[in-house]
């Protein structure tokens, strides 16, 4: 299991490598242990292969307070075990089982498995009312319908949610028939693949699909090697929110006051999930490009560049931004067709962001006048001042 105290002797006795008597010890509540780290021992020790040990873990489990137990399904500090060992222990309190319910990190298979075995129609109820969970994790609506216990509420709540998804799913693919019907086929291949999901609805992919102008036939993804897939993890919700709310501060830093349009667009975009990111800045308009470009995921922003639609004026103007990755600018740079561009290059070397690498390879290439302001620019990094010096000085032969 996945511990989470950060006792030594808590992670010893659950990982087996303590002393077996300090384990029977622990089992039987002879430690002295915060209550958190007691129960998510006592949790871990109560399915020990050892006989005597399990017992043990469950009868100290048994011999907890009701108060204390219902204080811990309370907590968001308890540990996710715990809390599903709360929700599911076929001997708790309701009001214990009701507080692990309404606890955001009891997992969804917990409360799926509470919802197909519990007898109680309240229980049922209460689960029933956390859509978002449901939608996540459909299985819990399958629970509910087919537990008899369960009352005409929790019922009609769970076959509204499993309607309004299912159609979410259905509503995509017709919409999808329709844009390619009207020639829209980039439109309708992004419909078709991207993921619903908690934080990105319908009619969020119905507002991005209008920025979408390359279709799948015509991009090529040979740039992303299959050693980096790694960096296409999911993402937590607090990922995206983190990713959007960097973002919007970045760009106001860059542009000014923005419109609440392009705020909203932003945070719908950046709460797709990664692949899907990916799939806009290869397959997007000017706008998502330009929103994209800053995505802290480097895949991501790398993804734009390998946009067949992105022009050289958008990559001068990436050049100069310094809100964007290192990485993206060291591959503009060794992009032969951009590095012909000497306002490409001149903003690249000017761009403090620029790796200095990158920068003293192209500082040959530029004019002698810029070389010398270069000199003076304290933007830039005192490497590559000493650098633009020496070539100022080489080419007027001091």
């Amino acid at each position: 299991m996945n511990i989470k105290s950060t006792n030594p002797a808590v992670r010893a006795i659950i990982d087996g490598t303590a002393p077996e008597q300090a384990r029977l010890a622990a089992a039987s509540g002879l430690l002295p242990l915060p209550q958190t780290d007691l129960l998510e021992l006592l949790v871990a020790l109560q399915q020990e292969l050892d006989p005597e040990i399990a017992e043990a873990a469950i009868e100290t489990l048994n011999s907890q307070t009701t108060e204390d137990l219902l204080a811990s399904a309370k907590s968001d500090e308890t540990p996710p075990a715990v809390l599903d060992y709360l929700a599911t222990a076929n001997n708790g309190a309701r009001e214990t089982r009701e507080a692990a319910i309404l606890n955001r990190n009891t997992s969804d298979q917990a409360i799926a498995s509470l919802a197909a075995t519990t007898s109680d129609g309240n229980l049922l109820e209460l689960i029933s009312i956390n859509q978002q969970r449901l939608v996540r994790f459909p299985k819990i609506i399958d629970a509910i319908l087919g537990n008899s216990a369960r009352s005409a509420e929790a019922e009609r709540r769970a076959k509204e949610t499993r309607r309004e998804f299912f159609e979410k799913e259905r509503g995509a693919q017709q919409i999808a028939q329709e844009l390619r019907a009207r020639g829209n086929s980039a439109a309708a291949e992004f419909f078709e693949s991207a993921e619903l999901e908690e934080g990105f609805s319908i009619e969020d992919a119905w507002l991005i699909a209008a920025h979408i102008e390359v279709s799948d036939a015509d991009i090529d993804e040979s740039w992303l090697p299959s050693e980096r897939y790694e960096e296409l993890r999911p993402e937590t919700a607090e990922d995206r929110a983190a990713n959007f709310k960097r973002l919007v501060e970045n760009e106001r830093i860059e542009t000014g006051e923005l419109s609440p349009e392009r705020v909203s667009l932003i945070k719908r975009i950046m709460f797709m999930n990664v692949r899907d990111r990916m799939k806009l800045g290869m397959k997007g308009d000017r706008e998502a490009r330009s929103i994209l470009i800053r995505d802290s995921n480097r895949i991501v922003a790398t993804a734009v560049i390998n946009n067949p639609r992105i022009t050289d004026q958008e990559i001068e103007n990436i050049a100069a931004m310094r809100t964007v990755a290192d990485e993206v600018l060291r591959l503009i740079a060794a992009k032969p067709a951009w590095a012909r561009s000497y306002s490409i290059i001149h903003n690249l070397v000017r761009n403090p962001r620029t790796p200095i690498p990158t920068v003293v390879s192209t500082l040959p290439r530029i004019r002698s006048k810029d070389l010398l302001s270069l000199t003076q620019n304290r933007n830039v990094s005192e490497a590559v001042r000493r650098q633009a010096m020496r070539l100022t000085q080489t080419r007027s032969g001091h």
